[in-house]
């Protein structure tokens, strides 16, 4: 390849760089807590796509429904009502029992993210008689802009995820500690 056509591919390439340069980066959140009960009747918890309100003292309710998704494929959806009144629309990715792995993402809801997708991992602790519940959520914030205005940006996104798994897992734990559920 001679000078000149590598000096072209190479100017070719700047528009991507530059507009690589302006995507807004993805943010993670990952809350894991340990859980003194059995670890199927935890991932029993976990797995329940529609019980997400047994759980989670932000939830008040929720419905779901079989719709068809982007590829045409019946999927289980969720739509969760939170205690200030809004709604939060989420679909099943998938529920391993193998791997103990829930795995879904937000369609459309209240929540101030963008391209939210979370997994729900259960697995035996260190000690017997112990479980450990991972969930880890990867969004962008709601502007989906580097340059996001106030209560679209990415620490906005992150305060609330962070808010809502530190809300919901250690009440997990309390309810499978005392109550079972």
């Amino acid at each position: 390849m001679n000078f000149f056509r590598l000096l072209m591919l190479g100017f070719s390439l700047l528009p991507l760089v530059g507009h690589a340069a302006n995507a807004p980066s993805q943010q993670k959140v990952v809350l894991e807590i340990s859980v003194k009960a059995d670890v199927s009747k935890v991932w029993n918890v976990i797995k329940d796509f529609s019980a997400l309100q047994k759980w989670h003292p932000l939830v008040t309710g929720v419905t779901t429904e079989m719709k068809k998704d982007e590829t045409g494929a019946d999927v289980l959806h969720r739509t969760i009502s939170l205690k200030d009144g809004s709604k939060v629309i989420e679909k099943l990715i998938q529920a391993s029992d193998e791997d103990m792995k829930l795995e879904y993402r937000m369609l459309d809801g209240a929540l101030p993210v963008s391209g939210y997708r979370a997994v729900i991992v259960v697995k035996p602790g260190q000690t017997a008689g112990e479980v450990v519940v991972n969930w880890t959520g990867r969004f962008y914030n709601k502007a989906n802009k580097v340059d996001a205005p106030p209560g679209e940006d990415n620490a906005t996104a992150v305060k609330a995820i962070e808010d809502f798994y530190a809300t919901g897992l250690p009440n997990l734990k309390q309810l499978l500690e005392k109550n079972g559920i």
